[in-house]
């Protein structure tokens, strides 16, 4: 009898999909038990100082509120593992949206009334939340996100660029971002009278939850229960407890009654981290033939006042193409701001821009195609490590991405296309994304009737983790995916690690790929039927991820895009665009290619519409809601089309899988803005490309 073909990389669909259409799926707000308050959050009105007096006498007046939580009266915090979390506990304001009091109601028009009647006077200090080049108080930190050393060089970078004959010295800048899940942050949560908290959390991790909440309040973690079954994006913003969590079981505690926060939109930006504005300066030398001989890439960066957290933008330049020299540096001032954190790809969305960009000024002063200068630079070792790479598909995607777009077909010289008023033109960057694996752990449970239970507290922030898991396991016990039952999103499961860094998958994966490989061996081993109450095993991977690989392991990518550029108003329309990537064995060709074009979209994002700007009288984000921070609609993406290769590396963990959630935003928006330069002649420095930086170089 010949063998079921493995469902891996088949186009399962989603099997959450039918809950959230039909709006049975529940999320963290949707959950409300008897008796349930609401309570709504008060955001500082300055950008730096401290509380002098709340006046809660008209709030508490106002029907149905039921308190007024402040740092005078609020529940006293152990130290939290996240200063973030250190809400209400004193006086201290470190920036506009701080919250500075919590009004609990019976519902929340009551709790926002009662938050608007609420009278706060402050003593204020002088405050500084913009980023400059030359700030006098930037330093050099020890490490950046992620661990990584803040600097590494190889070599007199100084000397070989000096005496390189072709040389790009350029300095780019991104401004700030912020994340906008359509679902807004929130936590429900509940205390029983033995002392055990429940929340039900919008978050992307809800064992980093659990953890989280008993280092605050004091508690083992087998006195809370997280649950994050359903959530409606993060994009990093989620990868651990915000400060609603914490007011939420706070205000629980103090009422003596389930308490519901929802976070509104406007308050955000303020609270739930945001990407950190980068100045980029690189310098890149050459010899004539297009060889890199000099790599040069300065981060200028902020964090805040209350913990650091440096984004590591020059971070992927240390592995992404040879050069016989190379400096990466990074350099931070905390500002009277809020505290950064991750979104989509930290690091490298941002890092890859500037790298990618300065790749295309290079191939223009060489006058050499941007692709071949890519693959003649693909180096075979990781440069900054010497480590041979797992895999490493970099060179395969452009020549792919190149034959599927017509990229030869094009005329290199800029400006040199024109339909009417619109001026069009293509741009080319390459992307690259870190293989992250963490410890999990789960169980697989074979039932009497032949059916399979797999727990394991992954969570799925729309990435498809439901269905995924299924395949796993489905391939190992050689049953149909319609036969596994899958168990995520509660503490109560079996330990796993949150859904970020692209390292869900491989890492709860893993785990059960490891628990169904054990449980089909004891049921080979059986000589009769499985027990009325079925067989259970439980596995880990903390022996297999232990250690440091051996191998440098990354996913690799190539974006291709083209545009228009209305000559006379400054308008970009991106006309379409393509990715290629390199990202192991795909699972699930149908939620992959919807990771990939997400994050593709993302780019687009990024590189014409997405903007925060600081405003440095108020010292907050002008754009904090939906109205004013424009994400891409589906008008403004044409045509995107999402493509891999057959990657096959037996280094990274017995599926073969790297992350898919990140790579598709690494370098999509140096593609865009490579196209608007070639589209225009005119290279510009900054994102977003807005009409408004544009029009004055077409007029």
């Amino acid at each position: 009898m010949s063998q079921a073909p493995s469902p891996l990389g088949t186009p399962v669909v989603r099997r959450e999909g039918r809950d959230k259409v039909t709006g049975t799926a529940r999320y963290a707000a949707e959950h409300t038990p008897p008796g349930c308050l609401y309570g709504r959050p008060v955001p500082a009105t300055i950008a730096r100082g401290r509380v002098d007096a709340v006046h809660a006498d008209e709030a508490l007046a106002l029907p149905g509120v039921h308190a007024v939580l402040t740092h005078h009266n609020a529940p006293r915090l152990k130290e939290p593992d996240d200063p973030i979390l250190a809400v209400l506990q004193n006086d201290r304001v470190p920036h506009r949206g701080w919250p500075v009091a919590l009004v609990v109601a019976d519902t929340p028009e009551g709790a926002r009334a009662g938050a608007e009647a609420l009278r706060i006077t402050y003593e204020t200090d002088g405050h500084d939340v913009l980023l400059t080049e030359d700030h006098p108080g930037l330093y050099t930190p020890e490490i950046v996100n992620g661990g990584y050393p803040a600097v590494r060089e190889r070599g007199d970078t100084d000397r070989a660029f000096v005496t390189a004959p072709v040389q790009v010295d350029a300095t780019y800048s991104v401004g700030a971002l912020h994340n906008h899940p359509m679902e807004p942050h929130a936590t429900t949560a509940r205390w029983d009278e033995d002392g055990h908290l429940t929340v039900h959390d919008s978050s992307q991790g809800s064992t980093t939850v659990r953890d989280s909440l008993a280092t605050a309040f004091g508690l083992r973690p087998q006195q809370i229960t997280a649950v994050s079954e359903h959530v409606g994006g993060g994009f990093g913003s989620k990868g651990t407890p915000r400060p609603q969590t914490v007011l939420a079981a706070m205000a629980a505690r103090h009422t003596g009654r389930p308490v519901k926060i929802a976070l509104p939109r406007r308050q955000l930006a303020a609270v739930v981290g945001h990407r950190a504005p980068t100045i980029q300066h690189i310098r890149l030398g050459a010899e004539l033939d297009g060889t890199l001989t000099a790599i040069d890439h300065e981060i200028i960066t902020h964090t805040s006042t209350i913990k650091e957290f440096v984004e590591q933008a020059a971070v992927p330049t240390r592995i992404m193409y040879g050069s016989t020299t190379s400096r990466t540096a990074h350099r931070v001032v905390a500002l009277d701001v809020p505290s950064p954190s991750w979104m989509r790809a930290p690091g490298e969305a941002p890092g890859m821009y500037a790298l990618e960009s300065a790749m295309d000024e290079l191939a223009s002063a060489l006058g050499m195609d941007p692709v071949e200068l890519r693959i003649l630079n693909d180096p075979a070792n990781e440069p900054d490590s010497g480590r041979a790479f797992s895999s490493r598909g970099l060179a395969a995607c452009l020549e792919k991405g190149a034959a599927r777009f017509g990229w030869y077909d094009r005329d290199p010289r800029p400006a040199s296309r024109e339909e009417g008023p619109l001026l069009l033109g293509t741009g080319v960057a390459a992307a690259t994304y870190p293989v992250y694996i963490a410890a999990s752990s789960a169980s697989a449970h074979a039932a009497a009737d032949g059916s399979y239970r797999i727990r394991v507290n992954a969570t799925d922030i729309g990435t498809g983790a439901r269905t995924v898991l299924a395949q796993i396991a489905a391939d190992v016990l050689a049953t149909p995916v319609d036969n596994v039952r899958i168990d995520i999103g509660s503490s109560e499961l079996p330990d796993a690690p949150l859904a970020g860094g692209s390292s869900g998958t491989a890492s709860w994966g893993w785990s059960v790929h490891k628990a169904c490989t054990l449980l089909l061996r004891q049921l080979r081993e059986r000589t009769g039927p499985v027990p009325a109450d079925g067989l259970t095993v439980t596995a880990d991977t903390q022996q297999e991820t232990a250690g440091q690989s051996p191998y440098a392991r990354h996913a690799f990518g190539a974006h291709f895009a083209e545009v228009a550029v209305h000559s006379r108003t400054g308008e970009v329309r991106l006309r379409r665009m393509l990715g290629v990537f390199a990202a192991g064995r795909i699972l699930n060709s149908r939620t992959a290619r919807s990771q990939f074009i997400g994050g593709m979209t993302m780019g687009i994002g990024m590189a014409l519409t997405e903007s925060s700007t600081m405003d440095p009288v108020f010292g907050d984000y002008t754009e904090n809601d939906l109205a004013s921070y424009h994400v891409p609609a589906c008008a403004d993406v044409q045509e995107i089309e999402a493509h891999w290769i057959d990657e096959e590396d037996p280094h990274l963990n017995p599926m073969g899988s790297k992350g898919i959630g990140e790579i598709g935003i690494v370098g999509a928006a140096a593609a865009v803005g490579n196209a608007v330069r070639h589209a225009t002649g005119i290279r510009l420095r900054g994102l977003p490309l807005t009409p408004d930086t544009l029009l004055p170089y077409l007029l």
